[in-house]
């Protein structure tokens, strides 16, 4: 028996940092998937074999029983796999049943930051029939906005109750299908930074700084803002609602806009996900053309127009 899952990959376009103390939340599924394929064999040994766009990514061998590592070519991708999959065993004891044969394929570069771990949740979690959300909290923690992306078809609002830095449960999600296909999109381009920002480290780093309290303001702020985004009738007001929610980011966690790194970009810059190094929203009314060669001059060569990678 084969079985073939798919989870999209994701931006938060409103929300990073504060959609952890129950912000509202404006995120967006990608035309960028990961694929699980399972297959029951009768070899007695867990097989899996991971894939990326230019080729075999990593590959492990593991007892069925135990999921303890018989041999992998990565050991330390082959030890948070064991860790992801015996927390599925712990939700769902009987998914291991069998021999099995596991297959994943991502559609974009692991180091993008675009969902190479949520995807990866989303479909193990519908493979086995577990709450993504929960094997999100027993793995990789954090809001579970991705996790909410992963089955969206269309840009969702999302919103938790306020997480403390060790939750007894798992994030209680609000997800919400919003009608957001900008009239401006031709003027709207994500460029990736080329670092990769540790999300799990960066979430922990918020919650043991940020004040609840102290942040009330913010939090209600940049919900406003994320009821206001998908309103916009032109690239100016929507870019306007970015800068004033850059603003209060930065403030939030003590860190630069971007925009300072780009002071002689003709447009609005903001970040998303973990600051520093994932992707950056730029709005302008530069074409792509004039975009890709800006940022080529800075050393940063991938580039995608909005609707060449939003879900819509």
């Amino acid at each position: 028996m084969v079985q073939k899952y798919y989870s999209h990959g994701k931006f938060l376009l409103t929300g990073e940092y504060l959609v952890l103390k129950g912000a509202l939340a404006l995120a967006l599924p990608l035309e960028l998937v990961q694929s699980l394929t399972v297959e029951t064999v009768c070899t007695p040994s867990l097989q899996w074999n991971a894939y990326k766009p230019n080729g075999p990514w990593f590959s492990v061998t593991m007892n069925p029983e135990n999921l303890e590592i018989i041999n992998s070519d990565d050991q330390p991708k082959a030890e948070k796999l064991s860790e992801i999959l015996k927390a599925v065993k712990q939700l769902n004891p009987a998914a291991f049943k069998d021999g099995l044969c596991f297959e994943t394929r991502l559609d974009f570069d692991p180091n993008w930051g675009l969902g190479s771990s949520s995807t990866l949740i989303a479909n193990l979690a519908r493979w086995a029939n577990v709450n993504p959300y929960e094997l999100l909290r027993l793995t990789f923690g954090g809001s579970g906005y991705d996790i909410a992306c992963a089955t969206a078809e269309e840009p969702i609002y999302y919103q938790v109750k306020a997480m403390v830095p060790e939750p007894v449960e798992g994030p209680t999600p609000m997800v919400e299908p919003i009608d957001f296909n900008p009239p401006f999109a031709e003027h709207l381009f994500f460029i990736y930074q080329g670092q990769k920002q540790s999300s799990s480290k960066e979430i922990k780093a918020f919650l043991a700084k940020a004040n609840p309290v102290d942040l009330q303001k913010d939090i209600e702020a940049v919900s406003e803002i994320s009821r206001a985004v998908p309103k916009c009738e032109t690239l100016d007001e929507f870019a306007m609602l970015m800068q004033c929610h850059e603003r209060i980011i930065a403030r939030c966690i003590g860190q630069e806009p971007v925009q300072k790194h780009f002071p002689d970009f003709e447009g609005v810059l903001k970040s998303l996900g973990a600051w520093g190094g994932d992707f950056i929203l730029a709005a302008t009314e530069w074409d792509k053309s004039q975009v890709k060669e800006y940022f080529k001059g800075k050393g940063l060569e991938v580039v995608f127009g909005y609707k060449e990678i939003v879900l819509n």
